[in-house]
């Protein structure tokens, strides 16, 4: 008889359980790694792609509600004076506020903040309270963002009233009182209006490239489709 501490079972057959299986299912290969970064790259761009989208939409948003209110605001000015609030030094000619090129047909009279400060009832400007001397306020703009130049409002600087790309507003009136303006653009297919312009008073952004219409640009301004004086395939913003 076999003593039962010496007696020998069947054979064990089974391999040892080992963690090979457990750090291969856990382990990534150089292509799930790579595919993965193309993965998160591109949706990266996408969303990059999407979030500048939608700001370029709401820079035209604002810009066009902007423009718009400085058309409203002149209007109410001659509505309340029977005049318009520009101190006509060429009965011949329009006026034009603004930078950039001066419409054929029209007198520069300054920088917009000329005509800004009267329809925001500015009492430091001596030409503000003499052709609003009820001083009523027609035009109340936020300020703009503190960037070189300044974006989206007035700028404390230099009381101008700037677009969302950092140029000013162009503004032109009839102080000549023919009923009619000079199309800043060239456009002959009636895209940027009709020429001449039957309104009173237009007002105008020069989009992204900062300047009228479309075509190249310098810094800090952005490079656009179309061509320079034309509205059609540029970014620019009328009130019109």
């Amino acid at each position: 008889m076999i003593p039962l501490s010496r007696a020998v079972g069947p054979p064990d057959n089974r391999e040892p359980i080992t963690d090979n299986c457990a750090k291969s299912a856990s382990a990534f290969t150089l292509i799930e790694l790579t595919v993965v970064m193309l993965i998160i790259a591109t949706l990266a761009a996408l969303l990059m792609t999407g979030a500048s989208g939608a700001f370029e939409r709401a820079r035209k948003t604002q810009a066009k509600n902007d423009v718009i209110q400085i058309a409203t605001a002149v209007n109410a000015f001659y509505t309340e004076y029977g005049r318009y609030p520009v101190n006509i030094t060429n009965t011949a000619n329009d006026a034009f506020f603004g930078t950039g090129s001066t419409p054929a047909g029209s007198t520069p009279y300054g920088t917009n903040n000329v005509l800004l400060n009267v329809l925001r009832s500015i009492s430091s400007d001596p030409n503000a309270v003499a052709l609003n001397p009820r001083q009523i306020v027609f035009l109340s703009p936020g300020g703009a963002k503190n960037t070189v130049p300044p974006r989206g409002g007035i700028a404390t600087a230099d009381n101008c009233y700037y677009d969302p790309w950092g140029s000013q507003y162009a503004i032109v009136i009839d102080t000549n009182y023919d009923n009619t303006l000079t199309n800043p653009y060239s456009d002959s297919d009636g895209s940027a209006g009709t020429t001449p312009l039957r309104f009173g008073v237009v007002a105008y952004s020069y989009g992204k490239n900062g300047a009228l219409g479309g075509g190249s640009a310098s810094s800090p301004y952005t490079s656009e489709g179309g061509s320079a004086g034309v509205f059609k395939g540029s970014s620019d913003i009328l009130s019109w």
